[in-house]
């Protein structure tokens, strides 16, 4: 256990960024979650109202570090591809 007044702060700060990079990947994780639901439900009006805002979150996420510059473009990339084959098929 830590007994430095130093390190007893350092176990504060990192319990609270633990508990907001954890609130932040969830955010991500659900909201791509959903927009998979929307494209499986084959509703694309819904799909392209939702887009928007996951490409936000994936942007958010990578520019705060939850996630990798290029991870959020391949996620952003095959988003817009099963974006554009949905409206092509309709």
């Amino acid at each position: 256990m830590a007994n430095t007044v130093s390190s007893l702060k350092r176990v504060r700060q990192t319990e609270r960024k633990t508990l907001v990079n954890r609130m932040r990947n969830t955010r991500l994780r659900h909201s791509i979650r959903s927009l998979r639901r929307l494209f499986a439900g084959k509703d694309a009006k819904a799909v392209e109202s939702a887009v928007p805002g996951t490409f936000s979150v994936i942007d958010k996420s990578a520019k705060l570090g939850i996630i990798k510059k290029n991870t959020a473009a391949r996620y952003k990339s095959r988003i817009a591809l099963r974006l554009k084959k949905m409206v092509a098929a309709a």
